[in-house]
């Protein structure tokens, strides 16, 4: 499958909390509210599955795959390649 990245809104404290532990299980916070998750097709149909479960119309998550190329691209702000675990990013 590759590097999901997946990013949340929630208002609500308690489903924030439930979301947050859930995407423990399955990836690296690297943000407030953004999290990597490096799966195969299954975790991630099982992920996908759980995180409809615990969301509401006001909710606001989103899941992202990148390629192996796209792992390639990712920069900071100020222009400097990302690569906090290389081996998290091997392609």
């Amino acid at each position: 499958m590759g590097l999901l990245l997946v990013t949340y809104g929630i208002a609500h404290d308690r489903r924030r909390a439930r979301l947050h532990t859930l995407l423990s299980e399955f990836g690296v916070q690297v943000q407030e509210s953004v999290f990597e998750c490096e799966l195969d097709e299954t975790s991630a149909r099982t992920l996908r599955r759980r995180l409809r479960a615990l969301a509401r119309r006001e909710d606001n998550n989103r899941l992202y795959l990148l390629c192996a190329t796209c792992l390639g691209q990712v920069i900071d702000a100020k222009g400097k390649a990302v690569r906090e675990n290389p081996a998290f990013y091997a392609t």
